[in-house]
């Protein structure tokens, strides 16, 4: 006997890697906010833009983004991923880089388990 899962809530975004991407990314995280009744969605916009240019300038296949809600806290997550086989490398910050140690963080594994996206 096969057991149906039920459908992801809300479901994910997938996205062709194309220039078109980090937009659309933009747009669906925007409307998941609005809905959760979250009116500054500067930060996160701005994340999940970076993460899918990376992914689609830096990746392979389609883009995957997910924005949920942590069951814990509440707090938004935003997850990007994308279908390359390699394995991540993250480069320390540089002295004046501060920007690129603070997304590096992003992409370290998730404490419960869940993956670094």
């Amino acid at each position: 006997m096969s057991t149906a899962l039920a459908p992801e809530v809300p479901p994910p975004l997938v996205l062709d890697a194309t220039e078109q991407a980090p937009r659309l990314a933009r747009r669906f995280l925007a409307e998941r906010f609005a809905e959760w009744g979250i009116e500054d969605d500067y930060v996160g916009r701005l994340v999940v833009c970076e993460l899918v240019t990376n992914a689609w300038r830096h990746g392979e296949g389609p883009i995957v983004v997910r924005v949920f809600r942590d069951e814990c806290d509440g707090r938004p997550v935003v997850e990007v991923w994308e279908c390359a086989t390699r394995r991540l490398v993250v480069f320390p910050a540089q002295p004046g880089e501060d920007w690129r140690f603070s997304l590096g963080l992003m992409a370290y594994p998730d404490p419960k388990g869940k993956g670094g996206q």
